[in-house]
């Protein structure tokens, strides 16, 4: 019998996130406590009052039949006014608001819509797997510009090749940044819209995260900011890290309405856009973005990144502390890569962590862990850590 495995399923680079599953799932099995600060899943509930709106709208027959593939026109709304309130960005949302089933499915379906094959994607490294992954599915070939500490986890646009430019359609960026917990400033992403101009490319920013700051002085910027942005960019927003909704499944995209109507077309064939309760419920989640209970859970994640920065400087490991997002990314100790490390982390203190290569290669020598660990717990995991010798 054939083995029904597609080729281009052997292009994809290695997901070592599998691999880290399987070894935490033996380490369970084996009976240990395991800590897991491996997926960037919250631990937190999703806030009540978002809750009770889906409670009550689960109960509306009329959002029991198919929903809009591009969202509803008051969940369209609701997100241009989030937009408009959060970052001074008006959009038009009949052309320049989508909905999507998590932001993840929007990057994935992105280059189908946009790119063809044989063309160009120039996407981070280290850097979320799906950018490369959603390339490739897509027959085109990608370019991985490297990220790098002393640059503050910024690409070098400049040092791009003239004839990687020229044969480039689509730019990735995402900030704030997994792995890295990096902002952009907006002198960078205008930069970066100059650079798109020049080239004639659109740029794909992943905003997953803006909501997730953990210095009320210095939330992220939006690149739809930058004037005349929307004409070369489109910037996609998730409700899962912000209102704890990563199993609801919502989010959207703005922007360049071509895009955004390419996107569509692509998402008609094989998708019926979130259900219709759902978005009723994340109406109300982006009406009141900055209600208590959303902004006492960026107090929690404030509190555990300092125990876990302040612990591995205790370590004596490297570390900045990010200002966004719920990811710490450290360098690995001197002479280990950074499978080798998680795996002794793993088998001498039960502890997940996420090895830096399973970012992409330029991701080796450092590790990610999620700050998705209550306090306790995670003054456990490093107790248990000082008892690892790895120096």
């Amino acid at each position: 019998m054939p083995a029904w495995r597609a080729q281009r399923l052997d292009a994809l680079p290695p997901y070592l996130f599998v691999e880290i599953d399987r070894r935490k799932k033996a380490a369970i099995a084996a009976g240990k406590d395991v800590i897991n600060f491996g997926i960037g899943d919250p631990d937190l509930p999703t806030p009540g009052f978002i809750v009770e709106r889906m409670a009550a709208a689960i109960r509306d027959a009329a959002n029991h039949q198919y929903p809009a593939g591009i969202g509803s026109p008051d969940f369209r709304r609701a997100a241009a006014d989030f937009c408009r309130r959060r970052f001074g960005v008006a959009l038009d949302p009949e052309r320049e608001v989508i909905a999507l089933i998590g932001s993840k499915e929007g990057l994935g379906h992105v280059p189908l819509a946009t790119v063809n094959p044989g063309e160009v994607v120039l996407v981070p490294s280290p850097g979320y797997p799906v950018y490369e992954a959603a390339t490739i599915f897509a027959g085109a070939t990608p370019y991985r510009m490297l990220l790098r500490e002393a640059d503050v986890w910024l690409p070098r646009l400049d040092d791009i090749p003239a004839d990687v430019g020229r044969a480039a359609k689509l730019l990735f960026l995402n900030y704030p940044n997994n792995p890295t917990g990096a902002c952009a400033p907006r002198a960078f992403y205008e930069r970066a819209v100059a650079f798109a101009r020049q080239h004639e490319l659109l740029i794909v920013h992943d905003a997953a995260y803006s909501e997730l700051f953990l210095d009320p002085a210095h939330a992220p910027v939006s690149i739809l900011e930058v004037p005349g942005a929307a004409e070369v960019a489109i910037e996609l927003h998730s409700l899962s890290k912000t209102f704890n909704m990563t199993g609801w499944r919502l989010g959207f995209a703005i922007g360049h309405a071509g895009a955004l109507a390419s996107l569509a077309a692509v998402k008609s064939n094989v998708d019926s856009g979130p259900f219709n309760a759902i978005q009723q419920a994340a109406i109300e989640a982006l009406r009141q973005s900055s209600h208590r209970d959303v902004v006492a859970c960026r107090e929690i994640y404030r509190q555990r990144r300092d125990i876990v920065v302040d612990s591995l400087r205790k370590l004596g490991i490297a570390v900045q502390s990010p200002q966004a997002t719920f990811y710490v990314w450290a360098r690995c100790p001197d002479g280990y890569a950074s499978l080798e490390f998680a795996a002794r982390v793993l088998e001498e203190a039960a502890v997940v962590i996420i090895p830096g290569v399973g970012f992409g290669q330029a991701g080796e020598g450092y590790f990610r862990m999620a700050l998705t660990v209550p306090a306790d717990r995670t003054r456990e995991a490093f107790a248990r850590l000082e008892r690892v010798r790895w120096w």
